[in-house]
């Protein structure tokens, strides 16, 4: 007859298996390929049609979001702020310990806390009333662009992340992420916050792997509305500048990591309305 292990049985060491967020779950690449950024840890090595079930869940789920009230998008990042802050004993750990990493904890937290609060003011803030010569109004209203890809930078791969997820959520955008390739625990570990956090399905899709592979296909996609190239080198910069042409994408290129309702300004379209005074 078989024992019950006891408590001074020796525990088994269960490592966790990372996997890929898209469309709300999480789900192993469809190649099957892993990589070891540090050695130990396997982590999916994403494909382009991981990306393209990632664009596809983006472009489905962002009339939902956009549509959504500036408050509720506020709330929806505000838990996902919380939800950051309960884990952050975990997310020190991944991050290597010490003061640095609770630095970049707390500077992701607070991001989200930040942006949650900017987004029923965009509008006052980006927009305006322009003055026109005739009996009409003219007011320019900012608009989501919709599906934008972001990178995140190898260092700071928390913070770094944030610093540009939570300005293209804040103004109604969906997003589809590529992990750091060299430090990609951080972001795939977010995933789990954000599916916590009410965040609706495809609205954050987050793909680790190999940039060289994944940047051009991102890059040429012609369903992706922008790319914000926050985490590139110069020669990545330019070869997506060169594929982006291709089909007017818009290539964000803004270098600050200062917090700004003008940040969420470069993730939108300025839209231009006229209305006959009097009507």
């Amino acid at each position: 007859m078989a024992c019950c292990p006891t408590s001074s049985s020796t525990e088994l060491d269960v490592r966790k298996t990372y996997k890929l967020f898209v469309n709300g779950e999480f789900v192993r690449s469809e190649s099957g390929r892993a990589y070891r950024p540090d050695g130990k840890v396997n982590v999916p090595r994403g494909s382009r049609k991981d990306l393209r079930d990632a664009v596809r869940a983006s472009r489905t789920a962002f009339p939902g979001w956009a549509g959504r009230t500036a408050m509720n998008r506020g709330q929806i990042l505000y838990r996902a702020a919380e939800m950051l802050d309960g884990r952050a004993a975990q997310f020190v750990q991944l991050l290597g310990g010490g003061a640095r990493a609770r630095r970049e904890l707390d500077q992701a937290v607070e991001t989200l806390v930040w942006y949650a609060g900017w987004t029923d003011k965009l509008s006052q803030v980006t927009g305006t009333v322009n003055p026109v010569a005739g009996p009409y109004f003219n007011f320019t209203i900012p608009e989501p662009t919709g599906v934008v890809a972001i990178t995140a930078p190898e260092v700071a791969p928390l913070s770094g992340l944030v610093r540009r997820l939570a300005p293209a959520l804040c103004g109604g955008n969906v997003v589809v992420a590529l992990a750091a390739e060299s430090q990609p625990l951080a972001a795939l570990t977010l995933a789990e916050v954000l599916a916590t956090s009410d965040v609706p399905a495809g609205v954050v899709n987050i793909i680790s792997g190999q940039r060289k592979e994944l940047l051009p296909w991102l890059a040429s996609h012609m369903d992706i509305n922008a790319i914000d190239t926050a985490g590139c080198s110069a020669d990545e910069i330019k070869a997506i500048e060169e594929s982006a042409a291709g089909n007017v994408k818009r290539v964000i290129k803004v270098t600050s990591d200062e917090q700004s309702p003008y940040l969420v300004a470069a993730f939108m379209e300025m839209k231009t309305v006229w209305h006959p005074i009097g009507v």
